[in-house]
């Protein structure tokens, strides 16, 4: 994995080779091992392309691997962040195509599948990235992006000149980078707590969406999707729960293996739950050697789950490290962690994986993980409700639950799950309740806090079509917006400030196309979320792991904003000095922050989002016109 930077600028705007290598290094912990940087003139000087690159080397850790890498022809040259997990399977194909090779790298694979199937080559590819190749034959440079969005890839587009980067803090520091505000983001963000999409708060800055390429030619940039997450168009065709273990277990072990083909020292992020345990048992079958885990100790929150991790590594013989995180480091790692996301850090796991990965560096370069088997097997609680929403609503009326179930709930000592479920099930349009499970502000509560209507464009619109089960279209919103815009941007970006790379195996595209054939009934057998990942994974793990409910990370932020926080809260969202209170409706955010502080309401994750904004915008520098949208 890496980091990558480039740009392709008429003459007038050239930068020059001294702005190429440090915009590129401003992403040296993408790449600690080595940087690379080409010019290049295109259309006979008409245009100047750039071609910068930070390596983490991972695979052919000689100099054989830099980048930019250039074809032995000299037609070709790419910047490549990520891994093409088949490469072995595609060297081997080419070479008998007759490609020739002078490395054993994935990039030159890269290259030469690219000289043998062009754009149709990243259908081909098991894996994550974002590239640039230039072809100097057809003068053209192809931009990619994995199927999933595990690897991003940002385009600034401004007066003719076209910038791409891995991250958005080196557009932002380009010359004359144009930094307007980007006002639907804002709408979207206090809906989702992200930016879905193709947005970013720069109205600027544009993300390449998953599962598509461009491709730019004389100043033109056509883009073209090439995937689509498999639910969009299968349907269930494994009707036997055995059958399904089976497919998944398979699918899951071939997952595992390509993601440990490393030239470089490798471990596993684990956590008490199913997922991670599930992927450090399939490793231990294919290592020869203690397989070296690391878990965050949030023992002071009380939401700890070390003690199970240990157990597990234990269990599978593993080398374990457990780092403990305290309230204090949230505060002290905070500006950083905006800084790499190059957005608000809304969920609390950000700090705790940036600071996790960082500790994991000292001993491996690579870090397999559990994400992605929540949103491909069924594991939120959500999706089970989502089965049932039609039943309940049949036998309680709306009016019955707005009276009576609603208000208990609000008053009781109940989780926020519980909480976010009342609201979700007494929703009838189920636009509204597939982003409700997301946000925790109603379309009203948004509006007053906006002091206007709000503006955000409505991502669900598609899910909602699909010929679908609820269960369904619920997965397919989020493997096409929370999953990219939320859950792997942020794996990306903090396991990069650590310069770590994190493989996935559970977001493999063969193991999806399996899930997508697997009904809802089979994936919550009896009310059991992810009941196939149980039991296909039953002869490998603990029964104790395999009945534990899902727990996640859960910063007990409520707690912290009445305490340890609470001079950070103060300042951001009370001051004068806030520009939440010159953006916000003042009497509706001031009723958030007080209404939580003397405990009659828990709005933690509202305000630490609203804190993290305010944090983004004093980072960042944004403009912001006057204030208004």
């Amino acid at each position: 994995m890496c980091g990558i930077f480039g740009w392709i600028l008429p003459p007038s705007s050239s930068f020059g080779r001294d702005a190429l290598i440090s915009l590129t290094d401003k992403m040296r912990h993408r790449g600690p091992d080595g940087g690379g940087y080409e010019l290049v003139e295109l259309h006979g000087g008409r245009f100047s392309l750039g071609l910068g690159h930070r390596r983490l080397s991972i695979i052919d850790l000689s100099s054989n691997g830099a980048q930019p890498m250039w074809s032995a022809d000299r037609r070709f040259c790419v910047v490549f962040n990520g891994e093409i997990y088949n490469y072995i399977e595609l060297r081997r194909l080419l070479t008998e195509m007759g490609a020739q090779f002078r490395s054993s790298s994935d990039t030159e694979a890269l290259i030469e599948a690219y000289r043998a199937w062009g754009a149709d080559c990243v259908e081909r590819f098991r894996g994550m990235f974002a590239f640039a190749i230039y072809d100097a034959h057809d003068q053209t440079v192809f931009f990619a992006r994995d199927k999933f969005g595990k690897k991003p890839l940002y385009f600034y587009r401004k007066n003719g000149r076209l910038l791409f980067s891995s991250e958005i803090e080196p557009l932002t520091l380009s010359p004359g980078f144009d930094r307007s505000f980007d006002w639907e983001a804002l709408d979207e963000y206090l809906l989702d707590r992200f930016v879905p999409g193709e947005g970013t708060f720069f109205t600027s800055i544009r993300k390449l969406p998953p599962g598509c390429t461009a491709l730019w030619r004389d100043g033109e940039l056509a883009v073209r999707r090439y995937f689509s997450p498999p639910l969009a168009q299968t349907t269930a065709q494994i009707y036997d729960f055995q059958e399904a273990a089976r497919r998944l277990r398979d699918a899951l072990d071939e997952a595992v293996r390509l993601r440990m083909r490393s030239d470089a020292p490798f471990g596993a992020f684990l956590s008490g739950g199913v997922d991670s345990s599930a992927i450090l048992a399939l490793m231990t079958r294919y290592s020869s050697q203690p397989i070296k885990t690391f878990c965050a100790d949030f023992a002071e929150s009380g939401y700890s789950e070390a003690e199970e991790a240990r157990a597990i590594a234990d269990w599978h013989g593993a080398d374990h490290v457990s780092l403990r995180i305290a309230p204090s480091d949230f505060l002290s790692h905070w500006d950083e962690a905006i800084i790499r996301r190059g957005a608000p850090v809304s969920e609390g796991a950000d700090i705790a994986i940036m600071m996790l990965a960082k500790r994991a560096s000292q001993d491996v370069k690579m870090a397999l993980t559990g994400e992605g088997a929540d949103e491909f097997l069924c594991g939120y609680p959500k999706y089970l409700a989502e089965r049932h929403v039609a039943l309940y609503q049949s036998l309680v009326p709306a009016s019955l639950h707005d009276r009576v179930v609603a208000p208990l709930l609000r008053r009781a000592p109940v989780g926020r799950r519980l909480k976010v479920l009342a609201k979700a099930l007494s929703l009838r349009d189920p636009k509204e309740r597939v982003r409700a499970w997301f946000g925790d502000l109603s379309e009203a509560e948004r509006r007053t806090l906006l002091g206007r209507p709000a503006r955000a464009s409505d991502l669900s619109d598609f899910a909602l079509s699909l010929d679908a089960s609820n269960v369904r279209r619920s997965l397919f919103f989020d493997q096409a917006s929370w999953l990219p815009g939320n859950t792997l941007e942020r794996g990306d970006r903090m396991t990069m400030a650590g310069s770590i790379e994190a493989r996935m195996p559970f977001m493999d595209a063969e193991l999806a196309v399996i899930a997508a054939k697997i009904p809802d009934r089979l994936l919550m057998r009896r009310g059991t979320a992810k009941a196939v990942l149980r039991e296909a994974m039953k002869d490998v793990l603990p029964e104790w792991i395999l009945r534990r409910r899902k727990n996640g990370f859960r910063a007990p932020f409520a707690e912290w904003m009445r305490g340890s926080h609470k001079e950070a809260l103060l300042e951001l969202l009370a001051s004068d000095q806030s520009t939440m209170r010159r953006l916000l409706d003042r009497d509706a955010l001031d009723a958030l922050v007080t209404t939580h502080l003397d405990g009659r309401a828990d709005n933690s994750r509202v305000i630490w989002s609203l804190m993290n904004l305010e944090k983004f915008i004093c980072v960042y520098k944004p403009d912001l016109g006057a204030h208004s949208p």
